[in-house]
């Protein structure tokens, strides 16, 4: 009889228990749905205002700027925005008569079906020789200041000149270059539209072929929507990973403002210094010590159409991203220092990256959000070019 008491007084408490973890269970998801309810009212308010107060580490706050729409595209005072002169640049921009060759165009490492850029770790070029960096994307380029992973160019006026005369990748003379396009009698009507009278100069092919890239955004996004009020396009796991985005992983740091990018150089740990791979980045353009590792923050809209990614092409899955910045990269001490042209030179990472401790799911949210940031593939039939 005592058995069977103890049995059942046991039982109870199990019961008891058993309900008290279910109850506990449905009001933590009650609170979450709530919270994530919240969330998506404030975030699809249309006013960035309203928002929850995004986490920011003190050397972030001085160049930080709210994400949303990309603005209104800037045209140089000096290169003013026309009709023609986009359509001579876009012209231009797939003309392999630019290269040394005659077979290699801009159009060959950035395919608009390949998200402006060509998905390979590094491209091929002149004579199949490998480049050393991954190709940027131009997509939104025109909001990029300055330009390539180490800022070596300070406009697409610059920019676009200097992949012609790459030993690695066209191989011409951009004097070269515009003695060709100008013997090109198809041309002579384009230019003249363009600029006003027939005559080839490197500037002009520089300018028409930096105002065409200017005119390669971004349409509107899934993220743009919703900002804009429409609530229900998000998931509850893209509403999370939005607010992730902006405070508990702080990818919000680097990757602010319309663009999805401060424009700034950063130093993550991928220098690989002493290393075969070795890169010193920034510092081989401004030779400071402090620029040594540090590589161009690039925009993170259409990340999905843009991999591989980093300067270096080292990651194929935005889940490998968000773990390595999860981890806070640590850093093997066996790359932070090299020598180089008699100096002795050290990385320094940044304080920013440190450890998240993000959970997997919140990891998976963080992605789906990510991917709100990428529009679909706009299908660009190559123009004909002039004869």
């Amino acid at each position: 009889m005592k058995n069977a008491v103890s049995w059942i007084f046991l039982l109870s408490v199990a019961v008891l228990f058993l309900n008290n973890c279910l109850n506990s269970k449905i009001h933590q998801e009650i609170n979450q749905q709530s919270f994530i309810s919240n969330l998506r009212k404030l975030y699809s308010s249309g006013d960035s205002s309203s928002w929850p107060k995004p986490l920011l580490d003190p050397e972030a706050k001085p160049y930080f700027s709210e994400i949303g729409h990309l603005p209104k595209m800037d045209f140089p005072a000096d290169n003013q925005y026309s009709v023609d002169k986009a359509n001579l640049g876009k012209i231009l921009f797939f003309d392999p008569r630019l290269s040394v060759s005659n077979q290699i165009a801009c159009a060959s490492c950035h395919d608009p079906e390949l998200g402006w850029c060509d998905n390979r770790k590094f491209s091929f070029g002149h004579d199949r020789q490998l480049g050393v960096r991954n190709a940027m994307s131009i997509l939104n380029s025109g909001f990029a200041k300055p330009l390539f992973w180490d800022g070596r160019a300070e406009s697409l006026e610059q920019q676009s000149q200097m992949p012609i005369e790459d030993k690695r990748e066209m191989g011409e003379h951009i004097e070269i270059v515009a003695g060709k396009i100008a013997k090109i009698k198809g041309y002579e009507i384009l230019f003249e539209k363009a600029f006003g009278n027939k005559t080839v100069t490197k500037d002009k092919i520089a300018k028409a072929i930096a105002t065409f890239e200017r005119t390669v955004r971004s349409s509107q996004s899934k993220f743009d929507q919703f900002i804009d009020g429409k609530r229900e396009i998000y998931t509850d796991d893209e509403v999370m990973g939005l607010h992730l985005f902006r405070t508990k992983a702080q990818c919000i740091n680097c990757h602010n403002s319309g663009y999805f990018s401060n424009n700034r150089f950063e130093n993550i740990g991928t220098a690989s210094l002493s290393l075969k791979d070795e890169d010193l980045g920034r510092y081989l353009i401004t030779k400071k010590a402090e620029d040594v590792g540090k590589f161009r923050v690039p925009s993170l809209r259409e990340v999905t159409r843009t991999q591989p990614w980093m300067h270096n092409g080292s990651f194929e899955t935005l889940e490998e991203i968000i773990q390595f910045y999860n981890k806070g990269n640590p850093e093997p001490y066996a790359k932070r220092t090299t020598i180089h042209e008699g100096i002795t030179l050290n990385s320094q990472k940044s304080e920013m990256l440190r450890l998240l401790e993000l959970s997997d799911i919140e990891v998976a949210q963080l992605e789906a959000f990510l991917r709100t940031l990428t529009t679909k593939t706009e299908r660009i039939i190559p123009p004909e070019l002039p004869k």
